[in-house]
């Protein structure tokens, strides 16, 4: 088995989003083409309110899929189409934006928000599908051990634990918990791009330190090994999927294939004709 090497580290950084959230921002518009099919990746981390409380107002997406893990916390959340609940913690939400919905998220006040939001890429013959949610609860996600460490399924497999499998991007998604100096080596498809995202604490690949906040894009190879820092538990959460190869004219919430499609799809939002579906 060959083991991948580091390609490209991106460490978060502190920005503003919404009405105010203050965030971690870790993959943007430079990262596209390296992360293909993902898009952008924001994490949550903050035990005061007033960080996260003004939430994300009415807002549209098309083309891409949304995915909003929460480890700890409350996102409320209601769209256009009628559709309205709760992410709590340890649950997931797996948007499909498609042809066009707009959504609003509204963190509560918690002890502790804990999470990220992931954008994927919809495939070209994909991106006008028609929106819909899977609500991925507590009792969809398995949550096995390996070694000491736990790994928890939020979709693919990993041995014998199988989350859901998404209906457009089917990329594999793990959130890992290792103790302090334990290590955990997690067999790749060699053909998807494989990052990893340690949320909390700091850990070790590639015999490189890898600071909390932070992503690792890896190479080519059959399979990735972390280590956890001696000195401190270490959370991060694996990613796989298989790149796209199409080009992306992307702006603001809305990612299409081609300048033509994105300037279309804003001025469908400036004459209301944006959303295809009620």
């Amino acid at each position: 088995m060959s083991e991948r090497k580091i390609a490209k580290q991106i460490r978060g950084q502190r920005a503003v989003d919404g009405a105010g959230v203050r965030l971690v921002r870790v993959l943007g518009s430079n990262d596209v083409k390296d992360f293909d099919p993902f898009l952008m990746m924001d994490s949550f981390d903050s035990t005061d309110p007033a960080d996260y409380v003004a939430g994300f107002p009415m807002h549209p997406h098309r083309g891409i899929e949304t995915v909003t893990y929460l480890i700890s916390g409350q996102i409320d959340h209601e769209d256009s189409l009628g559709n309205k609940g709760t992410i709590s913690s340890g649950e997931c939400q797996w948007m499909t934006a498609g042809s066009g919905i707009l959504h609003e998220e509204m963190p509560k006040a918690s002890k502790k928000m804990l999470g990220f939001q992931l954008w994927l890429n919809l495939p070209r013959e994909e991106k006008m599908t028609e929106p819909e949610y899977l609500a991925i609860t507590n009792d969809m996600i398995p949550r096995i051990k390996s070694g000491n460490g736990s790994v928890g399924v939020l979709s693919g497999s990993f041995k014998d634990a199988k989350g859901v499998t998404p209906k457009h991007i089917p990329a594999s998604i793990y959130d890992v918990e290792l103790p302090a100096g334990e290590e955990i080596t997690i067999p790749t498809k060699s053909d998807e791009t494989v990052y990893i995202f340690l949320i909390e604490g700091e850990g070790m690949t590639d015999n490189q330190n890898i600071p909390e906040k932070t992503a690792v894009l890896f190479g080519q190879g059959d399979s990735v090994t972390v280590t956890a820092s001696p000195k401190r538990d270490l959370r991060f959460i694996f990613f796989s999927g298989k790149p796209l190869h199409e080009p992306i004219a992307w702006g603001g919430p809305i990612a299409m294939n081609t300048q033509q499609e994105l300037s279309l799809a804003f001025d469908e939002l400036r004459r209301g004709t944006f959303i295809k579906y009620r």
